[in-house]
C-alpha cells in the first residue's frame, strides 16, 4: 500500500469511528422525549374540547369565504333553503360535518348578520354553555 492510500484509509477509519451516535446519547433523548411527553400530552388531553371549538371556528371561516365567493359570482347569498349544498364542487369539494359529527347550519338572511354559519356545539341542541355553546360567524 502506498502513503496516500494508507492516509485515506486512516482518515476513513477515523470518520467512521466518528460518525453515528452512542449507546449513551440516544438513551438520553430518549429520555428527553420522554420527559416532554409526560409534560405536554396530558395538557392536550384535558382540553379536547378546545380544539374541537378552534376545529369548528376554522371550518366556520372556511364556509364564510366561499360563500364570499359565490355571492360574488352571483350577486347573492344561497338562500336558507338552497342551503349549502350549493358550494359542493364549485367553491369547496364538500361540506364538512362539524367535530362532532353534526352538519353545519346556514341561514339567509341570518338572525345575526346576512349569513348565519353556525354548529350547536357538543350537544346538537341551541344554547348552551361551554363546549355545549352554539359557535357561529357572528362570534368568532
Amino acid at each position: 500500500m502506498n502513503k496516500t492510500s494508507e492516509t485515506l484509509l486512516r482518515r476513513t477509519q477515523r470518520l467512521h469511528r466518528l460518525s453515528g451516535f452512542t449507546l449513551i446519547e440516544v438513551l438520553v433523548v430518549v429520555v428527553i422525549l420522554g420527559i416532554l411527553a409526560a409534560i405536554v400530552v396530558p395538557n392536550i388531553m384535558q382540553e379536547p374540547d378546545k380544539a374541537k371549538i378552534v376545529a369548528a371556528k376554522s371550518t366556520i371561516r372556511n364556509i364564510q369565504s366561499a360563500l364570499e365567493r359565490y355571492r360574488l359570482d352571483n350577486h347573492d347569498y344561497p338562500k336558507t333553503d338552497q342551503g349549502l349544498g350549493v358550494l359542493v364542487n364549485e367553491y369547496m369539494p364538500r361540506i364538512p360535518k362539524d367535530p362532532w359529527g353534526n352538519d353545519y347550519l346556514y341561514l339567509s338572511p341570518g338572525s345575526h348578520g346576512d349569513i348565519d354559519i353556525y354548529s350547536l356545539g357538543r350537544d346538537g341542541l341551541p344554547g348552551g354553555e361551554g363546549p355545549d355553546a352554539d359557535i357561529g360567524n357572528w362570534n368568532l
